[in-house]
């Protein structure tokens, strides 16, 4: 069965169309990207996901269940760290952890332990006296502790240094992840989550543009750059991007005749953020 199955949704507020025949599976396992521009229904779409706002059309089911009108059984056995995620300033840490411990049956205090060893955080500190980044760090540690079935990451290390987002990601694949936990994540890192993703999804203006196995990319499209004097035979193989750069004339193509353009020039497979552009630009 699915962990999320979600079919032609709807969201809009008032003159606004978030999500228009929004479709994503997820099965168990994976670690889905969700990515998009500011403002594509990334965020709608999981707050829809998770029962925090009504669709106002199409199917959805969440392990199973239809989160609208079983949130509570859904997020029973998930896990969330919004983008803009605040934790109590007013609580020590040590309280904000016993918090956890006493409120949710999934939560592996022990876990916990182990992730902020690793940080400067103090127990007996005020949420109020850490740093953004320690902040971020905190909730990190929190969400990754409960075992889920569903984890959502909207913008996890936002505000967190590069040295960090390292060692996040290296324990979200390494230590959290396995085949009966499934991961949907959204991310302006896009080359930084690239290597961990096992699927991609592309959202714009509220519907998918792009999904797809990342081991699958080299099969549907190819990146060439070509010298000026093979533009316009490389053109006539009605590319989906051109970008001009110092090595050449850059293009992106969707399911053409790989040895054709392989007689223009270098011919490799896109990666994740040349792959975006060139989707999203062709205008969905």
């Amino acid at each position: 069965m699915s962990v999320i199955e979600a079919r032609n949704l709807h969201k809009s507020y008032r003159d606004v169309q978030a999500l228009n025949g929004f479709d994503l599976t997820v099965e168990p396992g994976r670690i889905v990207g969700l990515i998009g521009p500011n403002g594509s229904g990334k965020t709608t779409a999981i707050k829809t996901l998770l029962g925090l706002c009504r669709r106002n059309g199409g199917t959805l089911e969440v392990l199973g269940l239809d989160p609208a009108r079983n949130r509570k059984s859904v997020m029973l056995h998930s896990a969330y760290i919004a983008d803009t995620g605040i934790l109590p300033r007013w609580m020590k840490v040590r309280d904000l952890i016993d918090c956890f411990d006493g409120l949710h049956p999934n939560f592996d205090r022990a876990r916990v332990d182990v992730t902020l060893s690793g940080t400067d955080i103090r127990l007996d500190k005020k949420v109020q006296t850490l740093s953004k980044g320690m902040n971020v760090q905190l909730h990190l540690a929190l969400i990754m502790a409960i075992d889920a079935r569903l984890l959502v990451l909207d913008e996890p290390t936002l505000g967190l240094d590069l040295l960090f987002r390292q060692k996040f990601y290296h324990a979200l694949v390494n230590d959290y992840a396995s085949a009966e936990r499934s991961i949907l994540i959204t991310t302006h890192e896009v080359r930084e989550v690239e290597h961990l993703l096992t699927d991609v999804v592309f959202i714009n203006r509220g519907r998918v543009v792009l999904d797809l196995e990342m081991e699958t990319i080299g099969e549907h499209f190819a990146k060439l750059v070509t010298p000026a004097a093979n533009v316009e035979a490389a053109r006539a193989l009605n590319p989906i991007s051109e970008l001009p750069t110092l090595q050449g004339v850059e293009y992106v193509y969707r399911d053409a005749d790989r040895s054709a353009l392989a007689a223009l020039g270098e011919l490799t497979t896109p990666n994740l953020p040349d792959l975006f552009v060139a989707v999203v630009g062709e205008g969905g």
